[in-house]
């Protein structure tokens, strides 16, 4: 099934959604071991899930940095590649800063929300006339408990794939 087909069913549909996350575990195998998954999907807002299991806990018994990092990432990216056609445009992570401010304890949550009029000034004018834009995407992270885990700030790159220039 086509991607874009497939994501805009999932934002109204359960089953689509269902078939969303496990073509997600099949495209980004290394992230599959931490259950992330995509709860809820609009044209402009994204919620992500991190489980509170083994796979994702410390020593200390609380939600792992790196996995609370990767869904800063994941959740703050996930907007770009939903309205930006990934072959027209490359999007890459340039920068991802973390503030972790409570210890997770149960499973956590994520949300990137953005608007058309964002997504205008900041991406789409600029790259008519500018090479690439960067964009930063802030993720708040909670617990159930509605408790801040972390705030983190991803970094994004974005150009024209005839703007790349790559060395084969």
């Amino acid at each position: 099934m086509n991607p874009a087909k497939l994501i805009e069913k999932a934002k109204t549909s359960s089953f689509y959604l269902w078939l969303l996350n496990k073509s997600f575990d099949r495209m980004i195998p290394f992230n599959r071991p931490h259950g992330f998954r995509i709860i809820e999907i609009g044209d402009y807002h994204v919620r992500t899930r991190l489980p509170y299991k083994t796979k994702n806990l410390n020593h200390l018994k609380g939600l792992h940095a790196c996995a609370l990092a990767t869904l800063t990432e994941i959740t703050g990216g996930f907007i770009f590649v939903t309205q930006l056609d990934p072959g027209k445009y490359r999007i890459i992570l340039k920068k991802l800063e973390v503030d972790y401010l409570y210890q997770g304890k149960t499973h956590a949550f994520a949300e990137f929300r953005i608007t058309d009029t964002w997504m205008m000034e900041k991406v789409i004018t600029p790259l008519l006339s500018a090479a690439s834009v960067e964009v930063v995407s802030e993720v708040a992270i909670v617990d159930e408990k509605g408790n801040q885990l972390t705030q983190g700030r991803a970094t994004w790159q974005i150009k024209g794939w005839d703007k790349v220039k790559t060395k084969t």
